[in-house]
């Protein structure tokens, strides 16, 4: 059975040779509810890209997409959504934001969401 875990992609793109598209194609085959954050709005796999920080509810998963520096002014937002972890793919650890969600009780862990979907432990 399929556990759906609603996931906010985070500096998602709408250049479907970046890592943030296809994870969006490949969540949406998964059938896991699917929200995204990116600089340019438009849809991807019938997700619609907002530009604009949104109050999900909801999200058990954020994958992250963006470089440790460009986080920085996202942390307070991202914390305030309560997800239930963070992934941070490859070429976005971040010590510093680990420490804040390691302080909020907030699960993280460097992996890739492609690779974690491909081998069922999304």
């Amino acid at each position: 059975m399929l556990l759906n875990k609603k996931t906010l992609v985070f500096g998602a793109s709408l250049n479907p040779s970046r890592y943030s598209n296809v994870a969006l194609h490949k969540l949406v085959a998964h059938q896991h509810d699917v929200v995204a954050f990116g600089l340019r709005e438009g849809v991807v796999a019938g997700v619609k890209i907002d530009t604009e920080l949104k109050p999900y509810t909801g999200i058990d998963t954020v994958t992250l997409y963006m470089n440790a520096s460009r986080q920085v002014p996202f942390y307070e937002y991202l914390m305030t959504l309560k997800p239930e972890r963070v992934i941070f793919n490859p070429g976005t650890e971040n010590p510093d934001f680990f420490k804040m969600l390691r302080e909020a009780n907030i699960e993280f862990e460097m992996a890739c969401t492609l690779v974690l979907l491909g081998t069922n432990q999304y």
